[in-house]
């Protein structure tokens, strides 16, 4: 497999022409994989129903303080 600065190397030394082919296919390419990257995640997760939880959870939640705090717990 090539490494990246080999391949940077090698579209160097494309034609004009060339580095602008491979730059629509490439641009093509990053453009299907995050299609279907947001495609599968919003098919392997389901839309969540956060309303049922209004007033049961607190207004503001420091995601990294909580995570600790789990953590703790779990060592004890």
């Amino acid at each position: 497999m090539s490494t990246y600065s080999e391949v940077l190397s090698q579209a160097q030394s494309l034609t004009p022409q060339e580095q602008q082919q491979l730059l629509e296919v490439l641009s093509t390419l990053l453009r299907d994989r995050a299609t279907t990257q947001t495609q599968g995640s919003s098919q392997r997760l389901p839309r969540k129903n956060l309303k049922r939880w209004r007033g049961f959870l607190p207004k503001r939640v420091d995601a990294l303080e909580f995570q600790l705090q789990l953590r703790e717990e779990w060592d004890d």
